[in-house]
């Protein structure tokens, strides 16, 4: 078995916890939001500090002033109030459903596979794999909306439902969300039943659609945008590069208000059911938000099983 169900513990060293590990700690301290290179040169220091006072144990008080010293006051005491949380996370040993949702091209698969890699969250998948998945099994007379993409999933409505009510992209939309949100539901009862905490990313994680009630879990979910439409546009330019044209630039750009429409849907139904909106200027402030919000919700049910 390759696979952690939960969060490796803080390697702290002494008896009780296990060995100190420069890597392993420089790891954690990524976890927090800061950066690698940052958490290597704080890892580093505290490494040569424990040299110094000739012992094999680190001190997280100790940390928080080495922290102060090589980070700054106010990053310094961020990263330190993160790590505490990290810390009454690992002991809760439960698993973790992050549900990272967004429209098209707002930087969600990266934030949630970045978010996965610094949890130490083996188990990554996304809701377009899912609808990939249906689109085998499910022929496009019987279920057409799952054969369009989410922008365009209004063509797959009749004439009959388009005059119905409503936008028709967002009906296509939200009708083919209902039918992706089906195998969403499976594979979270899966990754539950096993015990595994899972990153599950997609546009079709849509506020008030998607069942986050689960008692054996912590499932904290939230919502990336992007307010300024030409940095929501570039995000699709950097994405045609990184993959060589893998997917056509001109459909997306074309597609840009209808993106842009069902993002606001999505923002205004993130108000309405009390799911934390993040606004994805940088990786490194959209990272941060979406780990104090995993952490933030382990500390309340630490002090409430506690």
């Amino acid at each position: 078995m390759t696979e952690r169900r939960y969060l490796a513990p803080l390697p702290l060293g002494g008896d009780d916890d296990p060995p100190w590990s420069k890597g392993l700690m420089s790891r954690a301290l990524a976890a927090t939001g800061l950066t690698v290179t940052r958490s290597y040169e704080l890892a580093r220091r505290a490494d040569a500090d424990m040299t110094e006072r000739g012992t094999d144990r680190l001190d997280l008080d100790r940390l928080a002033e080495l922290a102060s010293e090589v980070l700054g006051e106010a990053e310094g005491g961020r990263t330190m109030r993160r790590l505490r949380r990290l810390h009454a996370l690992r002991q809760l040993d439960v698993p973790i459903i992050l549900l990272v949702g967004g429209a098209t091209g707002t930087g969600k698969s990266t934030i949630a596979t970045e978010a996965a890699h610094r949890l130490g969250i083996t188990r990554v998948t996304s809701t377009d794999f899912i609808r990939q998945t249906m689109r085998a099994f499910f022929s496009p007379a019987f279920m057409p909306s799952v054969h369009f993409s989410s922008f365009d999933a209004g063509l797959a409505l009749t004439k009959a439902e388009e005059e119905e009510a409503g936008d028709a992209r967002l009906l296509g939309f939200l009708d083919q969300t209902r039918n992706v949100l089906v195998g969403v539901d499976a594979a979270i009862d899966r990754s539950l039943a096993e015990g595994w905490s899972m990153v599950l990313e997609g546009v079709h994680l849509v506020p008030g659609m998607v069942d986050v009630h689960r008692g054996s879990a912590i499932v904290v979910q939230c919502l990336v945008a992007i307010e300024d439409e030409d940095l929501h546009r570039s995000h699709f330019w950097v994405r045609d590069y990184a993959t060589e044209g893998l997917r056509p630039l001109e459909r997306y750009i074309d597609a840009m208000p209808e993106i842009r429409l069902i993002q606001n849907a999505l923002i205004e139904r993130a108000h309405r059911f009390d799911v934390p909106v993040i606004m994805n200027a940088t990786l490194d402030q959209a990272m941060g938000e979406v780990l104090d919000l995993v952490l933030s919700t382990a500390e309340r049910l630490a002090r409430v099983t506690a």
